[in-house]
């Protein structure tokens, strides 16, 4: 098919083929699916990832620099804006195709090397030097010499479902999305299926909840679609708010049809006729693009009223709010809904009997109902065929720290930390010794080498202290210190408490005063304020036991993880820093203290004239010294040094 083939004539089959689902596609619909796969193509296009982290690095810069070389040149090439596919630390990433060949993918595509990419593959060469690979296909030539992009480390050993089309299609494209067989599992569920059969079907399949409790999601639904009601509630919690998690912004903004057809399915098989899709408010391209897939999805009949003549009708609607972590709690997040404080409300009655507006109500990750779409096209059996006998299917997670990949990976249940870590990840930059990974995010747990082979589903984290979580998993190599990652937490926790209970609002504010205490340098400290310290550190498991066994709702009842597992994992190291107020990895910026070689210091005062506290005295073209009673550990003289003449012990 052309590429000028008329798009409503495309739209209009394109709708064909959604209702005819008991029929096979005919030629022309056959040729209309092979059109938006871009099979076949008569000019060239440029897939440019333009995610978040996309734009983050320069996407929208190269968006501008592309059209000026299709100008130039006189081109007639298509730009498409494509999602993340997932390696985040590539970015910005191209993929080029041109008529007749694969799609190859290149990375870190910048101004400096943009024009070579192009010049090259518009003359039929691929420059090694930037290249990633490319992708296979039945229909086009494969470039010779180019690895393929399932063969890379990072993509052969993950098994990516919900990430499928990430990075791949147009978000902005439903037409692309149905190519690919979407939406049909959704048709096909309301014309052949009543809503007790699609919660079976979830129910034998045996998916788990992947906001982090593992609760199974069929028997969830079963128990909103028993309670009468003349009104029900979908909820999707799409408000990721762990530090450095992503997950859910990146499927937005990649893939938004199947968070869609996820919520449609979810919605009918509990009798609702009503779904709220709740993100953060900062999330401004997701919400963009969701709310873009919403009116195609309407302008297709797949919302609104007696959906495709099957009696079903389906509102959803996008609200947001600022993040807040303990909107990850089911009932505070519908508390905010209702416009109130949010607060986590003593179960039972559940949400699936008395939720939003006291109507029955389900509420499901995105990354749960992300999962939605394939179990109903390739059956609950397929699905648990996958993972391990407790935990099926597979798990997003969000790679970050010291790793030489980092981004967003998708692997089945039961990989181990290290195929993660050091094949997916790429292992540590630099050589540097792994030091610990910290799974689970701000109520997670810190495991250490020995705990590697820990598999990574519910039962497996479960058997070393540890739990999955949103999926947050963060390396850490032996320059990173363990008390700062602790005191990180738990002074994100004490932002983030609600503060109704007093145990989580009181104390997580004190374990953070101790955790300050530990990492700073007591200057000027009297007898008095050193015992009282050393009183409070001593308390500091006790009162970490206190918090987990009084608290109302899971945030303070796994608020003291991350500090637990570090003072038992690395109880030296804490030690270090608060008798020999040491941290040897320099990270704690109050413990540092910095000195001047004074045979490599040629005396160019440039880091005296830095120094924000005058703690660096001496005289022009000799050397110079710190005083440390004034030095703050800032470390503007380490840096600022051009001679390597200071530093740090």
């Amino acid at each position: 098919m052309e590429n000028g083939y008329y798009l409503p004539m495309q739209r209009f089959l394109t709708r064909e083929i959604l209702s005819r689902q008991s029929e096979p596609p005919d030629k022309e619909e056959l040729e209309i699916i092979s059109f938006f796969r871009h099979e076949r193509i008569k000019n060239p296009i440029l897939f440019l990832g333009s995610a978040s982290c996309g734009k983050v690095s320069g996407a929208s810069k190269l968006h501008e620099e592309i059209l000026e070389y299709l100008n130039i040149y006189g081109i007639n090439g298509e730009i498409h804006e494509v999602g993340c596919i997932g390696l985040c630390s590539m970015e910005p990433l191209l993929d080029i195709q041109i008529p007749g060949k694969t799609r190859v993918s290149f990375a870190k595509v910048n101004s400096d090397n943009l024009t070579d990419i192009l010049d090259g593959v518009f003359n039929n060469t691929i420059i090694s030097d930037f290249v990633l690979g490319q992708y296979r296909s039945d229909f086009l030539e494969p470039w010779p010499h180019t690895p393929f992009i399932e063969e890379l480390h990072f993509f052969k050993y993950q098994k990516r479902l919900i990430l499928r089309n990430c990075g791949i299609i147009s978000p902005g494209i439903i037409e692309e999305y149905i190519a690919k067989d979407g939406y049909r599992r959704f048709i096909k569920a309301i014309r052949t299926y009543a809503p007790e059969k699609v919660c079976s079907i979830i129910e034998e399949s045996g998916l788990r909840g992947r906001g982090g409790s593992g609760y199974l999601t069929g028997q969830k639904w079963r128990a909103a679609l028993t309670t009468a009601d003349d009104q029900k509630y979908l909820i999707c919690n799409a408000d990721e708010s762990d530090p450095g998690a992503f997950m859910d912004r990146a499927i937005m903004e990649s893939d938004p049809h199947t968070v869609i057809e996820g919520m449609a399915i979810a919605a009918y098989a509990i009798g609702a006729s009503r779904a709220i899709l709740f993100m953060r408010e900062e999330y401004k391209l997701a919400k963009e693009r969701m709310q873009l897939a919403l009116q195609q999805a309407k302008t297709y009949g797949i919302l609104g009223e007696d959906i495709f003549k099957s009696g079903f009708n389906l509102t959803i609607t996008i609200r947001t709010a600022p993040g807040a972590f303990i909107l990850g709690e089911e009932t505070a997040l519908i508390a905010c809904l209702e416009g109130k404080r949010a607060n986590p409300r003593q179960k039972p009655p559940y949400p699936a009997q008395s939720g939003f507006q006291k109507k029955p109500t389900v509420v499901n990750n995105l990354k749960t109902l992300a999962n939605i779409p394939l179990i109903m096209q390739n059956g609950p059996l397929w699905f648990r065929s996958i993972g391990t006998e407790e935990s099926k299917g597979t798990k997003v997670f969000c790679l970050t720290g010291k790793t030489v990949n980092t981004g967003i990976i998708e692997v089945a249940m039961g990989t181990t930390l290290k195929e993660v870590i050091f094949i997916i990840g790429g292992g540590i930059p630099e050589n540097i010794p792994f030091k610990a990974v910290h799974v689970g995010g701000p109520l997670g747990t810190a495991l250490t080498e020995d705990k590697l082979d820990t598999a990574l589903d519910y039962e497996g984290l479960r058997k070393v202290g540890a739990n999955m979580g949103s999926g947050g998993l963060v390396v850490i190599d032996h320059n990173g210190c363990m008390l700062d990652l602790a005191r990180f937490y738990m002074e994100f926790l004490q932002h983030e408490s609600c503060g109704k209970c007093i145990p989580c609002r009181e104390g997580t504010r004190r374990m953070t005063e101790i955790l300050t205490s530990i990492t700073k340098r007591p200057a000027n400290e009297s007898s008095h304020e050193t015992l009282e310290r050393f009183k409070g550190i001593m308390q500091l498991e006790s009162l970490a036991g206190v918090i987990k066994e009084t608290s109302q709702c899971g945030l303070g009842q796994n608020a003291s993880n991350p500090v637990l597992s570090i003072l038992q994992q690395f109880r030296t190291e804490v030690e270090e820093h608060i008798f020999d107020r040491n941290c040897k990895a320099g990270v704690c910026k109050e413990l540092r203290v910095f000195f001047i070689d004074t045979d490599k210091c040629t005396g160019c005062t440039v880091c005296a004239k830095k120094c924000p506290t005058n703690a660096i005295i001496g005289t022009p073209t000799n050397p110079h010294f710190i005083v440390e009673n004034k030095c703050i550990g800032c470390g503007i003289c380490y840096e600022t040094c051009k001679f390597v003449a200071i530093f740090v012990k």
